[in-house]
């Protein structure tokens, strides 16, 4: 029996409102590496968006690697497969693929492998031993594709599913060709499908656009496993438990603060899932909307601000995030400095007033249109934000293959 841990969307070095999140990835990290020795896990899979941005500062990368060396420490057996996802580097993340190859057990696919004009089947399948060191399966790591790497003969929707179609199935392919009877194959992609749901202001549309997850021909019945990343909400999707979202580890917006965090649990046998199950991951910071999800009137949320619970001698660090949603019937111009008086000596650290409401729809004048900032945007959306505004349409794939070659050219050269 073959042992698998399913994790994605970790986003180390994320910040929520200005405050960074690292204490939360560190205990999640550690839980992780509890999980893997308790689970006696025989693969760790990462189904892309190790980290937050193309960018990722420092203190995220440090952890990141004495993650991994503190993952061979327990088990050191363990294989590990990443693949790369839309807030990835690819070029970062496989920048010491020569060293990390050297250790033979972990493989990084941060983009999609290519010798010559076709794929790089070596590096596309990788075998998973069992305890014994006997392959018990294959996995086909499929990261975040880009549109150069589809290679599309002309943009839009159809094209673009014919294409990413068609690179599963090759993929799958050269997993079958390489079997030698009995495996299982795995699958790790970075996608969205339809009909999973959606955290709208912290989960970013993949270029690749919404694929029909009742389409049985991306992930085929011989398909044991389909370890998804890039929704945060867990979920098994289109109906199979065995196609699946892992989601987020910590919520990454105060929408995702009540999602079943996780990480889950695969059994492998006889090239089938024997059993799927969760493991919930704990949380060690409190997200807070106050007084709730929907505004109320000022006079309401500062009587619920005055009953929070005092500071007393508790650690800062402890105290929860709190986000102010308030309704109001006209402008007020004091409403920071009114929020800012009632917290005093609470323990509580505030992230986030919400636009209030003056239109009657939840928004603030002249913020009716949404309530993300620049500082919520990802520079891709920036992008095609301002490409479409000035062209009345979003950018063909070739202006999107020129974007993404000057992204990674420029993070290359940063890296350098």
């Amino acid at each position: 029996m073959l042992r698998l841990l399913h994790t994605a969307d970790w986003h180390l070095g994320h910040t929520l409102h200005g405050r960074e999140r690292t204490r939360e990835h560190v205990a999640f990290l550690e839980f992780l590496l509890e999980a893997l020795e308790a689970e006696r896990a025989d693969a760790l899979l990462v189904a892309g968006d190790v980290f937050d941005a193309a960018n990722p500062p420092a203190s995220a990368v440090a952890l990141f690697y004495r993650f991994l060396a503190k993952a061979w420490t327990r088990r050191p057996e363990l294989t590990v497969v990443i693949i790369g996802g839309n807030h990835d580097s690819a070029s970062r993340l496989e920048a010491p693929h020569p060293l990390l190859d050297a250790l033979g057990r972990l493989h990084v696919v941060g983009a999609l492998p290519r010798r010559g004009a076709g794929l790089d089947e070596d590096r596309l399948v990788i075998p998973l031993p069992g305890p014994g060191g006997r392959v018990e399966a294959l996995a086909v790591a499929v990261p975040y594709l880009r549109p150069a790497d589809l290679a599309l003969e002309a943009p839009g929707a159809e094209a673009t599913l014919s294409a990413v179609h068609a690179l599963h199935a090759r993929a799958l392919e050269a997993a079958r060709a390489r079997a030698r009877g009995g495996e299982a194959l795995v699958v790790l992609s970075h996608l969205h499908l339809a009909g999973g749901r959606v955290s709208e202001l912290s989960e970013r549309r993949v270029l690749c656009g919404s694929l029909p997850a009742e389409d049985e021909a991306l992930f085929p019945d011989d398909v044991a496993y389909a370890a998804l990343g890039h929704l945060h909400l867990a979920q098994a999707v289109g109906g199979r438990a065995h196609v699946r979202y892992a989601g987020s580890p910590i919520p990454l917006s105060f929408d995702e603060r009540h999602y079943p965090h996780q990480v889950v649990v695969v059994e492998l046998q006889g090239g089938r899932a024997r059993a799927i199950r969760s493991l919930r991951v704990p949380q060690v910071q409190e997200l807070r909307r106050v007084p709730g999800d929907e505004p109320r009137p000022l006079a309401e949320v500062v009587g619920a601000l005055a009953a929070l619970p005092d500071a007393g001698e508790t650690p800062e660090e402890t105290w929860p995030f709190i986000e102010v949603r308030v309704a109001l019937t006209a402008p007020e111009p004091a409403l920071r400095s009114t929020v800012e008086a009632a917290l005093e000596g609470k323990a509580a650290r505030l992230l986030r007033i919400a636009p209030p409401s003056t239109t009657g729809t939840g928004a603030a004048l002249g913020e009716a249109a949404g309530e993300r900032t620049l500082h919520d945007l990802h520079h891709e959306e920036v992008f095609l934000m301002k490409w479409t505004r000035d062209h009345g349409a979003p950018p063909p794939a070739e202006v999107m293959a020129a974007y993404h070659e000057l992204v990674e050219g420029l993070l290359r050269a940063e890296a350098a």
